[in-house]
């Protein structure tokens, strides 16, 4: 039972350490311009907690659980913002539970060898969740529309849109996202582990 509990507050914590490593919401005025800053910060955080935590338990699951728990969170939060008004499209819930899944692939195909974990598991998220974020965001209605007619009232000024210019940032996000991603999992998350043993 203890075991099981462990694995409860191992999900809480993580969840809100990732929470608190950048705008984990893609709020659709601020998405594109944000996503290269996402995908390094959600990348690192969901491989350091996923990695610390799993060699604690032992327990291949662990990042999917609070990859859910997370995307539970989120969901919440579109909805508080529905119910204000705002469109459906306004908030894109992130897509954290397919990397969580290669992650967790990785550390139990390795028979639970931490530095295989880290290794191929830090650059499947790297690689993998700004790609599938990607995806996510282009299935958006028409976010110029959206960002301009529902600018988020607790936006600062600076970073509210005045033109369209956020088709320029659709191409060079994935690689940007993806390859920092990739590489700044990697050693933060062997970083954490050595911290652990």
């Amino acid at each position: 039972t203890t075991h099981y509990l462990f694995i409860v507050v191992v999900a809480v914590n993580s969840t809100l350490l990732t929470i608190n490593a950048g705008d984990y919401i893609f709020y659709t005025d601020w998405a594109w311009t944000s996503f290269v800053v996402f995908s390094i910060s959600q990348s690192t955080m969901l491989v350091v907690g996923a990695i610390y935590y799993m060699l604690f338990t032992g327990v291949p699951g662990t990042a999917t659980y609070y990859a859910t728990i997370m995307t539970i969170y989120t969901w919440v939060a579109k909805g508080a913002w529905f119910s204000l008004g705002y469109p459906y499209d306004f908030i894109v819930v992130p897509v954290w539970i397919p990397s969580a899944m290669l992650l967790d692939l990785s550390y139990w195909a390795t028979r639970r060898n931490k530095h295989a974990a880290i290794l191929i598991g830090g650059t499947l998220v790297g690689m993998s969740l700004p790609v599938f974020n990607m995806i996510n965001l282009l299935l958006i209605k028409d976010p110029l529309e959206m960002a301009f007619k529902y600018p988020r009232p607790t936006l600062p000024p600076y970073m509210t849109p005045i033109e369209p210019q956020v088709g320029k940032f659709y191409n060079s996000p994935v690689a940007l996202g993806a390859g920092a991603g990739a590489v700044l999992s990697v050693p933060i998350a062997a970083l954490g582990a050595k911290l652990n043993t």
